[in-house]
């Protein structure tokens, strides 16, 4: 194995792991940064330049890495955010338009966004007034003086450089998107500070900024807004409002599943039992969207004596998120916790503006707000403005309008049966104050006890799970997010609602929790983090052997040591887990099992693990669905032969099947069969399978399909297989076909937002592989994405149109045929610890830049689809003699 030469030097640590950041978050900030052994002007020299002069040097490798090196946090931070402009300028600035409520001052009231016929305008005023609803903004004006030193230095570093990019580059010179664009400007630091507060809330508020905050009015008032300005053409204006308000009840209906927030994950935490080096080591595969804001853009910033962590984070982030440091490594993976709460308010009798709680009399206050939209043939801006109400708990929601189980305000209630009543919700991910404290704290530890003590003193990851392994051997899982800390007597009462009311099980298993307003025994309950769940309240595990997570609940993280007892608000336990998961800790348990003959071991010859080997597991392309059905369904081809099922005549599918490598690599063919297989047949398998779901093994059940018919024109399987294959032959899809053939990543874009022009494709078709995580039951998941902007973002994209049940297989429309992949793998590696350090393999799947121009654009896509991983670069002479021709720039403030 190729190993890391030995730094020089242990990196010296000298400031406490406690974070410092909202109340929210923490429940402890007292406004006064910390260390452990240091005095305050040391910690301020490691945070802050003594001069003032910020200073950086940024040194790019493969891939256009950029290794920042800097005397301070903040310049490095300065150097962080000039390298993520030069790469994604268009992205960032416009998060800050959607930060800042102005998407409908810049783009207009909004796209055509279809989500239902003859709703289709106005979501830009929509978003605008949700965020300033939910105070994104305002929310972080109040905040930013609370920061922590460390958070202060990141953020403004952050911005400093991405404004000293903005300055010296002609606006002519930048993307398409944007060139020549009046939004793209210089920034503050609450402008970035707002923008985490919408990364903080992508699994709460930003799901209801769609329309269910927007449509929340008393009976009789409209949700429309009013023209504050003077209006030229009433009739226009007019039916604009009527067309917003149309989008809005469409956006609000169309979240039918609130523990879905479109990401997932794999995870694996390996211990010292089961590495080639008797170290530590991490597999990290975020599925994460290929577009718009949720891109992860990969860095390592090195301050000497202070910090050197490599890896991933959020676009915009001032510090990478999914990391790696000389000691210990860490991933995420979306939690199954809930980061929220609804309430039922009961209103006061003939009041609907005051409900009830403990018998005491609250009023549901309001506020007004007002955007700017910029409209076509008017001079200037139409100035709207609009009410919206708050509860104690937070912005009012219309509950009726996401689910139709739920009353109108005014209206009686779902808990409340004789009483009105009105919803409202508390958003445990509101303030973000603590966000950079938290992933600095990581990145700052050396050992498990200061990873731990980040998550004791309060530290949160917003939304995700925690997955760990570290030099000494360490295998470490932790539910980090923000979960509301219930009663023991609220939480007995929702088991009760959902054991009780089948309408209240639905509702819950969509992500909603929602509790009883009237008395304050649900209330969140108040602890040293604010009301969240306190360390020693989360689900977590420390094992030798291995620890997992693929978004499946805390409870089989590890089947030898199931986690048990934690609060309904972090996910169910003894209940059955994703396939993902399924293969997952399969190939945990089975090291020795390839799955298919051909395909390689999980940990090679000798069930060690390497590196090289965990990107291998990622990369070995194996589908739990494939393993589990397969065999059964050639034996039901063999038995149907020639005869026809529905119509259609299976035998060349069939042996297509019967070919098949069971896996999902490029020249695997027959995966496109079997994956139209599963689109059908997974509308049964709840009812076919013949062996239940069983809490004692949750890997191998549920399985087992049924007999009946088996083999014949009836067969349940068969039907679905003979579905699917009318749906391949309706495209002139041949079984013979390589997946290579029909599966593929693309890049389109090219369009300024709100102009109106057409976007196009800005790659040619890259051969991809992997299969769906959710119909194949692929551990490289990767999926197609519909929406026709980039993701979070008003950037268009060329987007396919789809046939049902086949995994997102294109309808030919626009040209766009097979599957056009633009989800799943992005950010992806495989380290081990070794004596001489971190050693690394990955790639960012996507590519560094959103910059059709730059040179990388698509330079890692190709790897991806090649398989021809490289090795993340720590070490100082790795950094230099690995360093690209001209990629060492030094920038600094005058």
């Amino acid at each position: 194995m190729k190993t890391w030469n030995k730094r020089a030097a242990r990196t010296a640590r000298g400031v406490a792991l406690v974070l410092l950041g909202s109340t929210m978050l923490t429940g402890c900030f007292d406004g006064d940064s910390s260390s452990s052994g240091s005095s305050q002007s040391e910690l301020d020299t490691n945070l802050f330049p003594a001069d003032g002069k910020l200073e950086a040097t940024i040194r790019r490798t493969e891939g256009g890495v950029p290794h920042i090196k800097a005397d301070n946090l903040k310049s490095a931070a300065f150097g962080h955010g000039y390298a993520q402009a030069q790469d994604n300028v268009c992205l960032l600035a416009e998060a800050i338009v959607k930060a800042r409520s102005e998407r409908a001052k810049y783009f207009g009231p909004g796209p055509d966004v279809q989500f239902a016929p003859g709703a289709s305008v106005g979501l830009n005023i929509i978003n605008d007034f949700s965020y300033k609803a939910q105070k994104i903004y305002s929310g972080a004006e109040a905040e930013f003086p609370t920061l922590s030193a460390e958070s202060r230095a990141l953020i403004e570093g952050f911005t400093e450089g991405y404004n000293r990019y903005i300055n010296e580059t002609d606006t002519s010179q930048f993307p398409a998107e944007c060139a020549d664009q009046e939004w793209v400007k210089p920034i503050t630091p609450v402008d970035l500070m707002a923008h985490y507060r919408i990364v903080g809330q992508y699994a709460s508020g930003a799901l209801f900024a769609t329309g269910a905050v927007f449509l929340a009015v008393p009976p009789g008032e409209s949700p429309a807004p009013s023209p504050v300005s003077s209006v030229t053409n009433v009739e226009a204006v007019n039916k604009l409002l009527k067309s917003v308000v149309a989008t809005a009840e469409a956006g609000a209906n169309s979240q039918t599943n609130f523990a879905d927030m479109g990401l997932a994950s794999n995870a694996w935490g390996i211990g010292s039992t089961l590495t080639e080096q008797g170290r530590g080591a991490l597999l990290a595969n975020p599925h994460f969207p290929y577009t718009g804001h949720r891109r992860l853009y990969e860095v390592q910033m090195t301050v000497p004596g202070y910090l050197n962590v490599h890896g991933a984070g959020l676009l915009g982030t001032a510090i990478p998120l999914i990391n790696f440091n000389e000691n210990l490594a860490w991933s995420h993976t979306v939690t199954t916790s809930r980061r929220f709460t609804w309430y039922e308010l009961v209103l006061k009798d003939g009041d609907n503006l005051t409900y009830v709680k403990d018998g005491v009399e609250k009023p549901i206050t309001t506020e007004t707000y007002q955007i700017e939209v910029k409209m076509d043939g008017m001079p200037e801006p139409l100035v709207l403005e609009r009410n919206f109400y708050f509860s104690e708990y937070g912005p009012m929601i219309a509950a009726n309008a996401v689910s139709d189980q739920l009353p109108a305000w005014g209206s009686n209630g779902a808990l409340n049966t004789s009483s009105m009543v009105a919803h409202t919700y508390r958003d445990a991910n509101a303030n973000t104050g603590g966000l950079l404290d938290t992933w600095l704290g990581m990145s700052l530890a050396s050992n498990l006890e200061e990873f731990q003590s980040v998550f004791q003193s309060c530290g949160s990851t917003l939304w995700t799970n925690t997955t760990y392994a570290d030099d000494q051997g360490n295998a470490f899982y932790i539910d980090s997010s923000s979960v509301p800390n219930l009663s023991e007597k609220a939480i007995a009462l929702i088991n009760f609602r959902r054991a009780g009311s089948a309408a209240y099980a639905g509702l819950f298993d969509q992500g909603v929790t929602l509790l009883d307003g009237r008395l304050s025994q649900e209330d969140w309950v108040e602890t040293a983090c604010g009301s969240l769940t306190t360390y020693d309240q989360k689900p977590k595990l420390l094992r030798s052997d291995w620890v997992q997570n693929s978004n499946s609940s805390h409870w089989s993280t590890n089947p030898d040591e199931f986690l048990t007892g934690f609060s309904p608000l972090f996910g169910d336990e003894r209940a059955p887990i994703n396939a993902r998961t399924r293969l997952g800790i399969k190939m945990l348990q089975n090291l020795m099992d390839p799955g298919f003959p051909g395909a390689p071991l999980p940990a090679g010859q000798d069930g060690k693990f390497s590196a090289e080997e965990l990107i291998g597991v990622i990369w070995n392309n194996r589908a739990w669905y494939a393993e589990q059905f397969l065999p059964e369904l050639l034996q039901r081809c063999d038995d149907i032969g020639s005869t026809a099922v529905n119509g259609v005549d299976l035998s060349s599918w069939c042996q297509s099947l019967s070919n098949w490598d069971g896996l999902y690599n490029l020249d695997s063919v027959g995966a496109h069969v079997f994956r139209v297989f599963m689109a059908n047949y997974l509308d049964d398998v709840d009812t076919d399978l013949t062996t239940p779901f069983s809490p004692a093994d949750p890997v191998g059940t549920p399985a087992e399909p049924s007999q009946e018919n088996a083999g014949t024109v009836n067969d349940t399987m068969l039907l679905a297989l003979a579905d699917g294959v009318a749906a391949l032959q309706s495209q002139g899809i041949a079984p013979t076909d390589a997946l290579s053939d029909l599966q593929y990543y693309r890049a389109s874009g090219g369009v300024v937002p709100g102009s109106g022009s057409t976007p196009s494709f800005l790659t040619q078709p890259i051969p991809w592989h992997g299969g769906d995580g959710n119909i194949d039951g692929a551990f490289n998941a990767i999926g197609v994405v519909t929406d026709p902007f980039l993701e979070d973002t008003r950037f268009p994209r060329i987007a396919p149109s789809t046939i049902d049940n086949t995994a997102g297989l294109s309808d030919g429309t626009d040209g766009i045929d097979g599957w056009l992949m633009a989800r799943g793998t992005s950010w992806h590696f495989g380290l081990e610890f070794t004596d001489n350090g971190p050693e690394a393999y990955g790639l960012v799947s996507y590519s560094q830049s959103t910059d059709s121009m730059s040179p990388y654009f698509s330079d890692q896509s190709e790897q991806y689809s090649d398989k021809d991983y490289r090795q993340l670069f720590f070490t100082e002479e790795d950094i230099q003699t690995n360093l690209l021709p001209q990629g060492e720039t030094v920038i600094s403030t005058d």
